[in-house]
Parts: structure tokens; C-alpha cells; sequence
């Protein structure tokens, strides 16, 4: 029926034709009530019954201009016809149309209009009284006609505005779990990078110590491979701990370890110190033992790591560093100051060409925060991360 709409009401024409031919025989005036037979419609009742039913073929297309014809057939039967024929169905039928396609003010004033014109002239024309049947039935459809249309029109309204709100938040969440998946894609990026970068560094520092001192100083070298040995264990252990996140509910059981922070600080500065690198820590959060939020512990433990591996990496040969945690109201401020060491270069310039200095940006955007790098007036680098304690 939605796919061929004008042959569906083309067969509605014709049973509304046939319905009203069938009633111009029946006669409510009986001897003993309704009677079918006893009557015969005229033929130019015929004729204005066969173009109501043509008109309603296009009710769909044309509501207004249907109804205007249909009310304009139903007028002139009502005047002219005697015995009147069943002209006003196909009026009725139009003004439904009209009513279920319309909007609620266009449809009242409409079939206020149409009921009052179509009742007052049956009422004021005619032989039959103002208050026969014929002329309340007429009232009666139409206003029926008119309320029944409105209600199909709600309804219809009312289906559309929830399968829409229904589209809507199925598209809601689709770009929600796109976007949280860009944003944990990101996190696990830059997990894998801070600790690939920190304990692969440490690897290629020791091992190159190794290498220096194989022959002459094989105790030096030994040490430096546990170094190596125990930096690789730990790289392997957090890589572990990131890519277990990734673990389907089928899988084997994830690790249970938490995250990094500030509580395991002092065996991360001890890993750079065996690596040769003296570090300075100062760490002040306040004496009211409120632990900090798992996300910032993280983010800040991570700051320091990275910030650390690019003195490693890039500071001249014996550089020192500074490490600084401090909570100062609603955040917690970190720090981390490098010499440059005996050249007094930067650990890592803006052409640095890194994903670094652009990780530990993130992690603070992401909570709020920010985070500065820089080269420091008379050598060396300065990080400082502000991170929301909230």
C-alpha cells in the first residue's frame, strides 16, 4: 500500500462508489424502519456520486482541492436531490485525509467549516425537518471524520518523534564508542611509549657502559648487565600490565597489578642514578593524607619518567636533575630541572621530534591541567606539569 499510494486509493474510490450507490436504495423512512429496494437513486445523483469516488483517487496528492469537491458535490446533492443520495461519504473520507495530513489548527478550522456548511444546508434545504436524522448523521460523520483524522495524525507524529529520538541515540552511541576508543587508543599509545622510551634508554646506556668496561673492568661490566637485566625485566612487566587492558572477557586472567605513581617514585629516580644520572628529589603533598586521584598519580608518575628519560637521552655528559612534587591548593605541581650538564644543552628542544614533550601535554590537558617545557636561562631543561588534584 506505501509503495503504489495512488492505486490504494483508487481501490478505496471504488468501494466508497459502490457503498454509496448501495445506500441511494435504501430508504430510513420505512414502515417499519429501514428498507433497501424501495427506492432508486436519479441519475444526476449518479453522476455527482461517480466524481466524489474519482476525487478521492487523488486525496492524497491534493487534499485541499479534494475536499473543495467533494464538499462542493455534497452541497449540490443536498440541494437539489430528493431522495438524497449518500453524496457526503466521499466528502467525509476527504476531510479525514485532510485532518490525518495537516496540522491540528488547519484541521479544527476546516472541519468546523465543513460541518457547519454541510449541516446548515441540509438543515435549511429540503422537505425533511432541521432535526431529522439525515441531517445530525451529517454532523455526526463529518465531526467524527475530522477528530479521527487529527488522532491519526498525533499518533503518526508521536510514532515518528520516538523512532527519531530512537535514531538519534543509537547514533549517540555509536559516536561515543568511537570517541572512547580514540581517546583509550591514545592513553595506551602513550603508556607504550613512556615506558618503551624510559627502560629502553636505560637498556642502551648500561649496555653501553658494558661494552666499555668488558676487558679491563669485568665487575663494572657484570653490574651493568644486571642493571640491563633488571630495566628489561620491568619494561617487560609494565608492557605486560598495558597490553593485558586489551584482554577480551574470554581471555586468561588480566594482571592485577596497579598502575604506577608516585608511591614506587624512589625505584624510578634509583634506575636512573645506576644509570648514571644523579637525581634530586623533593616530593611535599600536604600532611592531611588525602591520596591523589588515580589518574593524576598516573599522569604525574608518567611526566617525571619521561621528562627523566629525555635528560638521559639528551643532556650533556654529567648532567644532574631535579625532581620537585608539590601540592599547592587544588593541584599538584610538578617539576623536573636538568644543568644540560658540562656542554649546558637542552634534554630536548621544540625540534626534539618526539612524541614525548607532546604525551606529557596530553596527559595534563586531559585532566585539566597543563604542562610547559622549555630550555632554562643558562643551560639546561625545565619541565612543569600543574595537574588538578579533582
Amino acid at each position: 500500500m506505501r509503495a503504489h499510494p495512488l492505486a490504494t486509493d483508487a481501490v478505496l474510490a471504488l468501494g466508497a462508489l459502490v457503498s454509496m450507490v448501495v445506500g441511494s436504495f435504501a430508504d430510513p423512512h420505512g414502515p417499519h424502519g429501514p428498507t433497501f429496494g424501495t427506492r432508486t437513486p436519479e441519475p444526476f445523483s449518479l453522476l455527482l456520486m461517480l466524481l466524489g469516488a474519482a476525487a478521492l483517487v487523488f486525496r492524497r496528492r491534493q487534499p485541499h482541492a479534494v475536499l473543495a469537491v467533494t464538499v462542493g458535490l455534497s452541497l449540490l446533492e443536498l440541494t437539489t436531490g430528493e431522495p438524497r443520495a449518500p453524496v457526503a461519504m466521499s466528502a467525509v473520507i476527504a476531510l479525514y485525509t485532510l485532518a490525518s495530513r495537516t496540522d491540528r489548527p488547519t484541521a479544527g478550522r476546516i472541519g468546523v467549516l465543513t460541518m457547519a456548511g454541510m449541516t446548515g444546508v441540509a438543515m435549511l434545504s429540503g422537505p425533511l425537518p432541521w432535526y431529522a436524522q439525515e441531517n445530525i448523521g451529517i454532523f455526526a460523520w463529518t465531526g467524527m471524520a475530522a477528530a479521527a483524522g487529527d488522532a491519526v495524525r498525533s499518533r503518526r507524529a508521536f510514532v515518528d518523534a520516538i523512532r527519531e529520538r530512537a535514531e538519534r541515540a543509537e547514533r549517540t552511541r555509536e559516536e561515543e564508542a568511537r570517541r572512547r576508543v580514540a581517546e583509550e587508543r591514545l592513553r595506551i599509545a602513550r603508556d607504550l611509549h613512556d615506558v618503551v622510551a624510559h627502560h629502553i634508554a636505560l637498556v642502551n646506556v648500561q649496555a653501553g657502559v658494558a661494552a666499555h668496561v668488558m676487558d679491563k673492568r669485568p665487575d663494572q661490566a657484570k653490574e651493568a648487565l644486571a642493571h640491563v637485566r633488571d630495566a628489561s625485566r620491568s619494561a617487560l612487566n609494565e608492557l605486560r600490565a598495558t597490553v593485558g587492558l586489551l584482554r577480551q572477557s574470554g581471555d586468561p586472567e588480566a594482571p592485577t597489578e596497579p598502575a604506577p605513581g608516585l608511591a614506587v617514585l624512589d625505584e624510578l629516580v634509583d634506575s636512573f642514578r645506576k644509570a648514571g644520572l644523579p637525581v634530586k628529589v623533593m616530593m611535599e603533598l600536604g600532611r592531611d593524607g588525602d591520596p591523589l586521584a588515580a589518574a593524576v598519580d598516573l599522569a604525574a608518575y608518567r611526566v617525571i619518567q619521561e621528562a627523566l628519560t629525555n635528560v638521559r637521552k639528551h643532556a650533556g655528559q654529567g648532567a644532574r636533575a631535579e625532581v620537585s612534587v608539590v601540592r599547592v591548593g587544588a593541584s599538584v605541581e610538578v617539576t623536573v630541572l636538568d644543568d644540560g650538564g658540562a656542554d649546558g644543552g637542552a634534554a630536548e628542544g621544540p625540534e626534539g621530534g618526539g612524541h614525548g614533550l607532546l604525551g606529557m601535554r596530553e596527559r595534563a590537558t586531559a585532566l585539566g591541567g597543563s604542562c610547559f617545557a622549555g630550555p632554562r636561562y643558562g643551560g639546561g631543561y625545565r619541565v612543569h606539569a600543574v595537574l588538578p588534584v579533582g
